[in-house]
């Protein structure tokens, strides 16, 4: 079958509640932190450039939430897989280039068209074909540079919040440090309770009013520009497929879990349709939040992870207006230690995955193209970083790709 088969039994609601527990529901609050903070002062700073309205700017989290919630709750427990669905991140960097020679309306139309191309390449089992024959390693060292950042932002917060760092900070080692404290604290909530705490008692969260509670998501009709598709439809679909899907399946990979890539990526295609309808950019797999779902707790269980951040995706989506506002007034350094740490397993898993084995000089130069940053023809450093490393293991490491072709045919 082109498309991966539902695990069976598929999970219920007395296998949830039986699987759930307190470090899988801070994971997915962690996740939900990560994912409706940082991406969501991108989509405001973006649609503000590009004159957009505020009911459209929150009709576009709103798309992308709901969307993102739903497919992920949907695949989390058909899989019983903590599979997550949001936005492409750096597909809507990209967008602020062209907002202010575009139309937004000539943007939904390279939308629909992204979504189509996606949802083609999935249905034709490529995807799992491509995952087969691409080193693990370079895939990870790919994962260890996007995830980097997320480790210096960690550090650098000391700068501006040292109080509120160095709490957050204390309190993830000191359970680390008394394993019985884990048991019924994780280090991650023991963190956000400590981040709480300083922010309500320093006065950091503060904002006016909130004016308005709900509104209805805006209804956008798509027009097709040779320019816009010429411009977007490649480098949006090369997001979606390898600066997001590939490293957010080479995490899941990692963590011992097998994601159906072939039916996420057609479902990854499926909503970026449904997101353009409400002006919303293409969906993806995550990477950042899936790295949090998988950071702690049995494998078996991480669904229950996936199912509560489907939850609490569709949750801040319906709530636009208010939860935008109420997330965007915590300090950005809150977010900044609370990622960070969250990630810093997984960030060490990823390391350790590209540089003890096989195809370490093409990691090392995934690695280092993708710390670049560097973008050419409107495509991101991550893209550029897997091609460097892939050509390096295709012509210095070829005997080491020999033998991985040799494994991936058994």
């Amino acid at each position: 079958m082109i498309l991966e088969p539902i695990q069976r039994p598929v999970a219920g609601i007395s296998n949830f509640f039986r699987d759930i527990g307190t470090v899988y529901i801070a994971n997915a609050v962690v996740a939900i932190l990560f994912s409706c903070t940082g991406p969501v002062a991108i989509i405001v700073s973006v649609g503000i450039a590009g004159g957009l309205s505020q009911v459209e700017i929150a009709s576009w989290i709103f798309s992308g939430c709901v969307v993102g919630g739903g497919l992920t709750l949907v695949f989390s427990i058909a899989y019983k897989q903590p599979l997550s669905f949001a936005w492409t991140i750096p597909g809507s960097v990209l967008l602020g280039a062209s907002l202010d020679h575009l139309s937004f309306s000539e943007v939904i139309g390279a939308f629909w068209v992204t979504g189509i191309l996606v949802g083609a390449i999935g249905l034709s089992g490529g995807v799992r074909k491509a995952l087969t024959y691409t080193p693990m390693p370079i895939v990870l060292a790919m994962v260890a540079g996007i995830f980097l950042q997320f480790g210096l932002d960690l550090v650098l917060a000391f700068e501006q919040e040292l109080l509120l760092a160095a709490v957050m900070v204390i309190a993830y080692f000191i359970v680390l440090l008394i394993p019985q404290l884990a048991t019924f604290c994780p280090p991650v909530v023991a963190s956000l309770i400590g981040g709480i705490v300083i922010v309500m008692s320093t006065g950091s969260f503060e904002g006016e009013q909130v004016v308005r509670w709900f509104d209805w998501p805006v209804l956008h009709m798509p027009e097709f520009s040779q320019q816009a598709l010429f411009e977007l439809v490649i480098p949006l679909a090369v997001t979606v497929l390898v600066a997001q899907n590939a490293q957010g399946f080479a995490v899941l990979i990692n963590s011992g879990h097998k994601p159906p890539a072939n039916a996420m990526t057609t479902a990854c295609g499926i909503g970026s349709l449904v997101n353009a309808v409400f002006g919303s950019v293409s969906a993806c797999v995550t990477g950042p939040a899936n790295a949090v779902l998988v950071s702690g707790g049995e494998p078996a269980r991480q669904y229950t992870a996936g199912v509560l951040f489907g939850i609490m995706s569709i949750a801040f989506g319906v709530m636009a207006f208010t939860a935008t506002w109420l997330i965007l007034k915590l300090p950005p350094e809150f977010i900044a230690v609370l990622s960070g740490l969250a990630l810093l397993p997984v960030l060490q898993r990823s390391f350790v995955a590209a540089f003890s084995g096989r195809f370490q000089m093409g990691s090392l130069v995934s690695l280092v193209v993708t710390i670049s940053d560097i973008t050419i023809w409107n495509i991101g450093a991550p893209f550029w970083g897997l091609v460097a490393g892939l050509i390096v293991a295709f012509t210095i490491e070829r005997s080491d790709y020999r033998e991985h072709l040799k494994e991936a045919q058994t």
